[in-house]
């Protein structure tokens, strides 16, 4: 098998999207899908302010040094100290410059008067300054849905990611939950640097590493600044690394043993978020990740909108990150299905998606004409009894806002005792429409989908009994409302079933492409599990139950990423000398495009999905390389010619690009092309076929696109693939054409 790797600099954006999924059988390629979509209750308050009235917290770039003998950090923090006025570092008060980056950018984060920032640019060396930016979170059967087996394959092969350190930036961690337990785990590989920054016995050779660079936290909480209060760190943490814990389950549902990807791996942890995450904070937590020795980064954050890489706090401090060997996977977005709705879609990152799993925890809408309609609930009570209740709609009265469920919205009409239809939407979050059918004095719950979320049922604990449905099921069940004087239903509540045929589905929020920043790589990478997924959780889910167990089920590319975190953790454990391009070039492409019923892989719709769900100033480049850049003196390249693992061409007129390839499997093997061309598209390789004499030995191939005539002139997008194959393998590059 062989691997794509870049044999020139790239110091250009690249985005675009694609969904795949990591197929477990093909040696150490593994292939999946993912995505990512949170959506996490806060806890009441507000974000302490961290700026006065009068400043701002600033993200300022400047030149490194002149003097080359400025590499410690006492000399590098004293160059960054001399661009702020000298009475703003002569004053008692709060120090003003929160944060001296050594690592990932060469610059610092610091409060300013738009004053004194007019006098921090006038100093030689500066290169730019910008406004902080707040950044959000994107949020049991999945290593066996995702083929691991602790016997044999990957899992056995990489000894579990056995000496890989997963750095996670998020909302902290429990120390002492099962799912970070030590047992069978070797200490720490001698080049970790980092610390313990909580009770030092709450750190073991599994959490290795907790440090807190959220303010909020650190003034709220103190030394314990990074224990996790909204979740999100832990759940996200303990999927990419969490250890073996039996019984885990749900409120009583999705019973079995949770594990993370990489159940032996070490994890270090990086709280960066309280109720927000300010963009200051996470590029200090990757300054600190790369000098403690992490070896993946997982993040689950990101922007609503993506942004120029120059101008993208994760961007750039990944890009640093990736150059010192650092794998680095990010959260797609949940502003999908939109076209260009990904974010974090620099091509040195591993962009991940979100799909389903083929576990349900079901609950049918039954209806008094005997049609029944699958939907999906966490809580399912024992004692709810499937006897026929009254069936009312909440837009009855012909208020479509009313159909929300909204706070106060379910007064005008009698629903006590009755089954009560409520809409998806309307701003107003799921549980919050259960509390208020709960308040009128409704028995039960149907939640139809908005028709954006199509068939996607990412499931919560609700407070009453409820049954999530599709988009298509609602409006058949409202079509059954109107149709009759005395409308009646029910909930059978079914429980945990595995055997989604059609899975993995993309989900509706899993953000697509093309990437708008960079339209000539194609985003995301590849899709991942992120929909109703079971980790661990800080504290039990009590919901007038008697479960104790602290696990909880989310949604969201934050989901998704942290197993693909997981898996590259798996294969730098196996590979450890292969770069990041090597491991992200293994996992893309030998990804599958198909399901495991050998059925296209399709999107929240149920229609098959597209390859999107799955130049710039000296001083922009000069930001994200960390160097002086003279773009009139440096050769540049398109970026459809970087060495990239797929192919996105805005095609107007034939277009030739070359890819290098490394044979990473057995010497003396040879691939063969096959081609599934996108309609409209000619598609020639050359050569057709590849021989390695070697193990690790190079060989180029050419690929030319040309337009050929399309039945439908009005499509704007066709999708493709080329595959080499041979007597063991098969390696895969999507091919995404836009004729716009």
């Amino acid at each position: 098998m062989f691997k794509a790797h870049r044999t020139k600099e790239a110091l250009l954006p690249f985005p675009s999207s694609r969904k795949l999924l990591l197929n477990m059988d093909a040696f150490l390629f593994i292939v999946f899908t993912f995505v990512l979509s949170f959506q996490t209750h806060f806890a009441q308050g507000s974000e302490l302010p961290r700026t006065t009235s009068s400043s701002k917290t600033y993200i300022i770039h400047v030149k490194g040094p002149q003097d080359k003998s400025l590499d410690q950090t006492e000399d590098l923090e004293s160059w960054y100290h001399s661009f702020m006025p000298p009475t703003i570092m002569s004053s008692e008060e709060q120090p003003r410059m929160i944060y001296s980056y050594l690592n990932v950018m060469s610059g610092f984060a610091a409060r300013l008067t738009e004053e004194e920032l007019i006098a921090v640019e006038k100093k030689d060396g500066f290169i730019s300054a910008r406004p902080e930016r707040i950044l959000h979170r994107q949020t049991t059967n999945t290593p066996q849905f995702l083929g691991l087996q602790k016997q044999t394959g990957l899992w056995k092969e990489s000894n579990f990611g056995k000496g890989i350190i997963i750095g996670v930036l998020d909302t902290g961690i429990t120390p002492g939950h099962p799912s970070f337990s030590d047992a069978g785990m070797s200490p720490p590989p001698p080049k970790w640097k980092g610390r313990c920054e909580i009770n030092v016995t709450a750190c073991n050779n599994k959490l290795i590493g907790v440090r807190t660079f959220n303010h909020v936290a650190k003034l709220i909480k103190g030394a314990e600044a990074a224990i996790d209060d909204f979740g999100h760190g832990t759940h996200t943490a303990s999927t990419a690394a969490g250890a073996f814990v039996d019984h885990a389950e749900v409120l009583g549902n999705a019973e079995g043993t949770a594990s993370g990807i990489a159940p032996y791996a070490h994890l270090a942890i990086y709280r960066v978020c309280s109720k927000v995450c300010r963009e200051s904070d996470i590029l200090a937590a990757l300054d600190a990740a790369v000098e403690d020795g992490v070896d993946v980064l997982s993040i689950s954050l990101g922007s609503k909108r993506a942004k120029p890489f120059f101008d993208h706090g994760i961007a750039i401090g990944t890009f640093a990150a990736m150059q010192k060997g650092i794998f680095v996977s990010c959260a797609a977005g949940n502003d999908g299905p939109l076209p260009g709705s990904v974010i974090n879609g620099a091509p040195w990152i591993l962009t991940v998606g979100a799909s389903n799993i083929n576990r349900s925890i079901a609950a049918t809408a039954k209806l008094g004409n005997g049609q029944e309609f699958d939907g999906e609930s966490i809580f399912q009570p024992s004692d709810f009894s499937p006897t026929l209740l009254p069936l009312a709609y909440a837009g009855m009265n012909g208020k479509q806002e009313d159909a929300f469920c909204g706070n106060g919205s379910l007064n005008d009409i009698d629903f006590r005792g009755k089954v009560v239809l409520c809409e998806k939407g309307g701003g107003i979050e799921k549980i919050a429409k259960g509390k208020e059918v709960k308040r009128a004095g409704g028995a039960a719950m149907i939640l139809m989908n908005d028709e954006k979320s199509g068939f996607s049922l990412n499931i919560d604990v609700h407070v009453l009994p409820t049954t999530h449905v599709s988009y298509d099921a609602g409006l058949k069940i409202k079509a059954y409302i109107y149709s009759t004087a005395t409308p009646t239903a029910t909930i059978l509540f079914k429980g945990t079933i595995i055997g989604n045929s059609l899975a993995p589905v993309v989900t509706s929020f899993s953000g697509r492409g093309p990437s708008l920043p960079s339209p000539g790589i194609l985003k995301p990478d590849i899709i991942g599990p992120g929909l109703n997924i079971l980790a661990a959780w800080p504290f039990p889910l009590n919901n007038n139950t008697a479960s104790k167990s602290t696990f909880n089920i989310m949604s969201g590319t934050s989901m998704s990423c942290p197993h693909l975190s997981g898996v590259a953790a798996l294969l730098k454990s196996s590979h450890p000398h292969w770069s990041p391009a090597a491991i992200k070039s293994a996992i893309m492409t030998s990804a599958d495009i198909i399901s495991h019923e050998r059925k296209h892989i399709v999107g929240e719709t149920l229609q098959p999905a597209d390859v999107f769900a799955t130049g710039y100033k000296d001083t922009e480049v000069e930001i994200i390389a960390g160097r002086t850049i003279k773009c009139s003196e440096t050769s540049s390249i398109r970026e459809g010619e970087l060495n990239y693992p797929s192919f996105s061409v805005v095609l107007d007129s034939p277009q030739t690009f070359t890819r290098t390839v490394t044979n990473v499997g057995e010497a003396n093997s040879s691939y063969v092309v096959t081609v599934s061309a996108p309609d409209g598209v000619d598609v020639k390789v050359q050569p057709n076929k590849l021989y390695f004499s070697e193990a690790n030995q190079k060989e180029t191939y050419s690929v030319t696109f040309s337009r050929i005539e399309l039945d439908d002139e009005t499509v704007k997008y066709v999708q493709g693939f080329l595959q080499w194959v041979s007597a063991k393998h098969t390696v895969r590059s999507p091919i995404s054409i836009s004729f716009v």
